[in-house]
């Protein structure tokens, strides 16, 4: 766990660098990049400006570390869901993480990827092209696995699976909107149901 010694007059304050990022990656979770401001995050970071600036950056580099570890501990569940045997099971995976990331009661509802990326203005837009970049990885990859489940024979010929993957992260998008407009478990639970009731099979 890597220490930060902050720039304060006297004797020098440590602190964790990887506790201060996970606070600011709460806040920018809650507020957005353009709603968190400075004081928002060094406040819940317990540092001062010319630490933060010290340790990592200006707000933009910040943004990118605590987007970083978002993928890293948040979405660990996508690459588990890409590794299910079948595409049916892909889908309820990645739905089914989807809402338990949403849901928990420990942390800022929606999904900081769409909040970034939908509620960024003119003056943050480097931002919120680089989350849509970096979703376009996590959707290639997901093109590429139902490509290999239409060629075994897993999902019908007829099956355009561009628009597959457009339906399923149209949910999963939907799902982190109505997450933070305060859907409930259970209202996720019901869409989870629904959509995969809708899921093509042969």
């Amino acid at each position: 766990m890597e220490t930060v010694a902050a720039p304060v007059k006297g004797r020098p304050r440590e602190f964790c660098v990887d506790t201060a990022l996970a606070a600011a990656l709460r806040v920018f979770w809650s507020k957005g990049y353009e709603g968190a401001s400075l004081n928002d995050l060094t406040e819940a970071m317990g540092i001062t400006r010319p630490s933060l600036y010290a340790a990592f950056g200006n707000k933009e580099a910040l943004f990118r570390k605590a987007l970083d570890l978002y993928e890293t501990e948040k979405l660990a569940y996508v690459g588990k869901s890409l590794a299910q045997p079948t595409a049916r099971g892909v889908a309820a995976h990645l739905l089914h993480g989807s809402m338990e990331n949403q849901t928990s009661t420990c942390e800022p509802h929606g999904c900081l990827g769409v909040i970034s990326a939908v509620a960024c203005g003119a003056e943050a837009e480097c931002i919120r092209l680089e989350v849509l970049e970096r979703g376009k990885v996590a959707r290639r990859a997901l093109v590429q696995r139902f490509e290999r489940a239409k060629t075994e024979g897993d999902l019908p010929e007829s099956v355009d699976v561009e628009g597959l993957t457009s339906f399923l992260y149209a949910l999963l998008q939907g799902m982190a909107v109505q997450a933070g407009a305060g859907a409930t478990r259970a209202d996720l639970e019901r869409m989870i149901e629904t959509s995969m009731m809708m899921w093509p099979s042969k």
